[in-house]
This record gives C-alpha cells, sequence and structure tokens, in this order.
C-alpha cells in the first residue's frame, strides 16, 4: 500500500489527521479528494445546501490600518471616504427587514474618529426596533480595535457587544494566522493569538462564531494547514464555531502584488481539505461573494454544504472585485442551488433549519 492508499484508507476510516497528513492532501488528485470530502458532507447533511436571507451592512470604510490586500479601506486608494449616520444604518436596517432578512451582518473599517458609542450604538437600535433580527458583527480585529483604543480589556468589551445585542461574531479579520505572513500583509492587526483568545473568550460565553482564512496571496499551502489545525485546536476545546470559510483572495485595487492567483482545481482542493481536517467543525461555508456563484456551487461537490446568503448589498470584496455588490435575489439563489443538484435549505443564523426548498418537501 503506497503512501497516498494509506491517507485515504485513514480518512475513509473517520481518522484525524495530522499537519503532515494535512499537508499531503494536496498530493492527492482533486477528484479523489472531491469524493473523500463530498462522502463526509453526504454523511451529515445528504444533498442540502444552506443558506440565510441576510443584508451585510458595512457603515464605514474610514481606517487606521494599512493592509496590503484591502480595497475597502480609505486609507489607501480609496479616496472616497464615508461614515454612515445611526439613521442611515437603522434605515438599511429597516429595508432589509422589510426584505425578508433574518440577519444583518455588520462589519467595518477600524474608524478612530468616531467613539465607541458609534458602534455600539447602532446594535442597540436596531434590536430596539426589530428584536428579532439576528445581529452578527464585529470581527476579532474590530473588537482588538476598539478595546485597544478606548482602554478596555477583551472582557469588557465583549461583554458591551452582548449588552448592546450583538448575538454572534463574524469569523473575518483571520487572514492567515502565521505571524510573518500577517506582519507583511496586515502589520498591526490583531495578532493570530489575540483572534483566537477573542473567539475563545466569546465561546466562553455560550455565543457562537465563524471562523475565516484568507488564501491564495502570499501563503503557502502549509500555512493554511496550519492556520486550519489552529482552529481545530480551539474547536476541541470550546466547541463554538459554527463555520469555517476559506476566503479567496480578490486581487484587484490592493497592495499585494499576487503574481499567481490560486487555480478553480487549487480553490476547491482547499475546500475539500478543510472539510477532510476540520472533522469538529460543523459547516464549511464556500461564500460565493469571493468564490464566484458558479464555483461556490461547485464547491458544494468537494465539502461545503453553505453558500453564505443573499447579502443584499456588500462593499468590501466588492471593492477588490467580487461580483457581490448588489447581492442575488433569493428566487435565483434558490434556483441556483436547485439546478445544481442540490436541495436549498434557508437556516437561521445558527443553523437552525427554516425551510426546506425541496420540490414535493414540507415547507
Amino acid at each position: 500500500m503506497n503512501t497516498h492508499d494509506e491517507l485515504i484508507a485513514r480518512i475513509e476510516a473517520g481518522e484525524r489527521l495530522g499537519r503532515e497528513e494535512g499537508e499531503a492532501l494536496y498530493d492527492l488528485d482533486l477528484l479523489t479528494l472531491g469524493q473523500l470530502a463530498s462522502q463526509i458532507r453526504e454523511r451529515r447533511y445528504g444533498r442540502k445546501s444552506f443558506f440565510n436571507v441576510n443584508r451585510h451592512i458595512n457603515p464605514t470604510n474610514v481606517c487606521k490600518d494599512i493592509c496590503k490586500f484591502c480595497a475597502y479601506s480609505a486609507s489607501r486608494k480609496n479616496p472616497n471616504q464615508y461614515t454612515m449616520s445611526h439613521e442611515e444604518i437603522l434605515t438599511i436596517a429597516d429595508e432589509a427587514v422589510k426584505r425578508g432578512a433574518k440577519e444583518v451582518h455588520i462589519v467595518s473599517a477600524h474608524n478612530p474618529e468616531v467613539g465607541l458609542e458609534w458602534y455600539l450604538g447602532a446594535f442597540r437600535k436596531i434590536k430596539e426596533a426589530h428584536p428579532g433580527l439576528h445581529i452578527k458583527a464585529l470581527t476579532a480585529a474590530e473588537v482588538n480595535f476598539l478595546a485597544e483604543s478606548n482602554g478596555l480589556s477583551y472582557d469588557e468589551m465583549i461583554d458591551l457587544m452582548i449588552e448592546s445585542g450583538v448575538d454572534s461574531m463574524p469569523g473575518g479579520g483571520a487572514e492567515i494566522f502565521d505571524e510573518e505572513i500577517r506582519d507583511y500583509i496586515c502589520k498591526g492587526k490583531v495578532s493570530s493569538d489575540d483572534w483566537l483568545l477573542i473567539h475563545r473568550k466569546w465561546h466562553e460565553r455560550g455565543r457562537e462564531s465563524n471562523a475565516t482564512m484568507l488564501f491564495g496571496h502570499v501563503e503557502k499551502r502549509a500555512h493554511r494547514i496550519d492556520h486550519m489545525l489552529r482552529l481545530r485546536d480551539l474547536q476541541d476545546e470550546t466547541g463554538g464555531f459554527n463555520a469555517f470559510i476559506p476566503l479567496v483572495y480578490q486581487r484587484h485595487n490592493n497592495f499585494l502584488k499576487v503574481e499567481e492567483f490560486p487555480t478553480a482545481q487549487e480553490i476547491l482542493k482547499t475546500y475539500a481539505i478543510a472539510r477532510i481536517l476540520l472533522d469538529n467543525i460543523p459547516h464549511i461555508k464556500a461564500y460565493w461573494a469571493t468564490s464566484t456563484v458558479g464555483l461556490a456551487l461547485l464547491a458544494q461537490e468537494f465539502g461545503a454544504d453553505d453558500l453564505d446568503g443573499t447579502i443584499q448589498r456588500e462593499s468590501i470584496q466588492s471593492a477588490a472585485g467580487a461580483p457581490s455588490a448588489e447581492g442575488l435575489p433569493l428566487e435565483e439563489f434558490i434556483a441556483l442551488i436547485r439546478n445544481s443538484g442540490f436541495i436549498p435549505v434557508e437556516r437561521d443564523s445558527l443553523y437552525n433549519e427554516l425551510r426546506i426548498y425541496d420540490e414535493g418537501a414540507a415547507a
């Protein structure tokens, strides 16, 4: 039995893989990886593909940090600075609810010109107006920025978030955990250890969150495996991650000079490897805003089981070239999933099933 056969046998037996085995997974051919990941996915969820009806709100693009991969921040190439008022944010939330949104996903830049109340007050006003609307807000990078700039501990900052109506945390700001890479692409941003610490503290309060990984830039495959395994270690301790989201690097309008963009095959391999390695994180999300809808749907055959949501509007990824500025209509989203051979399942933010859009299935 050769090394590849042994690796495949271990996966099929449900054994947990380590760092060396994780890196070796990239040497398997794409279809073999896809089959292995798909078997794991289908044992858990069958042909279901999850999504939610959500609205992304990006309230400011003014940022103290200068991340080389970012096209959204107004501090570099984008001269069109904006900061929304609470009234503007609430109006967007009102309109989102009228259009059926169950979640608002609120992330933005690290704006040193507005105080803590600008952030927290917006959450309170949304929750007062729409008590049933799930607020997913503040990446660990934003939590780090707000804690440091306001002289607060992470515990104090997290408690203020909860008091202000934040229900769950998004997974942004993780980028790649390797500190040498972080120093190059996002110097000054939250450290990998602190990113993990913030999510640990959030989970310790009985709250749930997601985790991301930005890949396809200057990192190596080994860095991706290290990133996933560090998430797996924390999940072993807390169980608080709902989903892992591999974010495909967007190459336009930023200062990170990447010569070789990852192929679709490399992207699909990374989704499949995530499903194989992350045995304790329930969901793998192919976030269509960074991978394109077509590739996100294809990723459902390579271990992914979630596509994020309708979004309605999105500013951060689209600033770097992603086709997500206006979101997708619900009917089109459902049709795309169904036409790909999967069962569309609308979920809430914590993955409770709300409606199965399967012909002949109960709604």
